[in-house]
């Protein structure tokens, strides 16, 4: 079995190479070519989590599974706040043939299918960019949708100013960008193209009467019903895009406020961003159109990206251990 550690997960899986692999993955996934059951959470003590989330490419490709867990206060200890690993078994012989580090698989390959997810939703003028949350996923988010807009204009927002400015000043230092921190949410998405949430909020932090018409959202920080970081409002006026509907329609948290409230039914969801790649659904209609794209994470991506990773280092020439 190859193990492959964290920073060999960074300097391989580039956004360059992560971007299309997402759209595949979910192209993959909406033609139902995939196997995936969802995810299972389980809740731990003190607002921690571990996730279960097994799947296959296919009936005869590989299968595996991600172990995850997720300490959100790790990231102001520096460490990630996903820590876990890809398990990636062999379909012929049913052995385990890679372990990948799943914290930094995580953190790129969500920020990708953002970008992907923007760059098949948000208007092709679209030069500005508002990050809500300045942690991992906010660097991964920021770095990943440059690759698919011209960015002119970037604020962040952060429940800490200090922080804020901080991650502003790392990250136009990183990027070349001038990235500037906002005092307020509503500050943040002033006449924003594109705006991602990549908080850990538990109650709504975006509101409707404050994102400009033709806007664009990936709805990222919430992964499991509770937790929501826009309000209903917002969902209901939005064009819907799901990365997988019965992950959304079991665990979107947004989504599902918004039909509890009887305000939407399930036909809201107007596609699969799967389905927009594929050209089997329209995304954008038009320039006025604010559009969501609710991205819950799926085993498939992470997949995806171990089977690069693995390929890859096969090519470098580095050999399985003992298992």
């Amino acid at each position: 079995m190859i193990i492959l550690d964290r920073e060999f997960v960074r300097q391989h899986l580039t956004y360059e190479a992560c971007i299309p692999l997402m759209r595949a993955a979910m192209i993959a996934l909406s033609r139902g070519e995939t196997i995936q059951p969802l995810r299972s959470i389980l809740k731990l003590a003190d607002g921690h989590m571990f996730g279960i989330m097994p799947g296959a490419m296919g009936e005869s490709g590989s299968f595996g599974a991600k172990l995850v867990s997720v300490f959100p206060e790790n990231a102001s200890l520096g460490r990630q706040s996903h820590q876990g690993v890809v398990l990636v078994f062999d379909a012929e012989t049913g052995a385990p043939t890679g372990l990948v580090q799943a914290g930094e698989v995580t953190a790129i390959r969500t920020a990708a299918a953002s970008a992907a997810a923007t760059d098949a939703l948000a208007r092709p003028d679209a030069a500005s960019l508002a990050i809500l949350g300045c942690g991992e996923q906010a660097g991964t988010h920021l770095e990943a949708i440059s690759k698919v807009r011209e960015l002119k204009r970037v604020t962040v927002w952060g429940r800490s100013l200090i922080k804020a400015q901080s991650f502003a000043a790392r990250m136009s230092r990183k990027t070349g960008l001038a990235v500037t921190a906002s005092p307020t949410v509503q500050a943040c998405v002033e006449d924003a193209g594109i705006i991602c949430t990549v908080t850990a909020a538990q109650e709504p932090i975006l509101k409707r009467d404050w994102v400009s018409r033709g806007a664009h959202i990936n709805l990222v920080g919430s992964s499991y019903a509770g937790p929501a970081e826009i309000d209903t409002p917002l969902v209901v006026a939005s064009r819907f895009i799901a990365d997988y509907r019965p992950g959304v329609l079991a665990q979107g948290a947004e989504f599902l406020r918004a039909k509890e409230a009887g305000l939407i039914g399930d036909n809201h969801i107007h596609a699969e961003i799967g389905e927009v790649f594929d050209g089997k659904a329209e995304g954008r209609a038009n320039r006025d159109d604010i559009t969501a794209y609710k991205s819950l994470g799926h085993v498939v991506q992470d997949l995806a990206s171990a089977a690069f990773l693995l390929e890859r280092a096969g090519q470098l020439g580095m050999k399985p251990v003992s298992f």
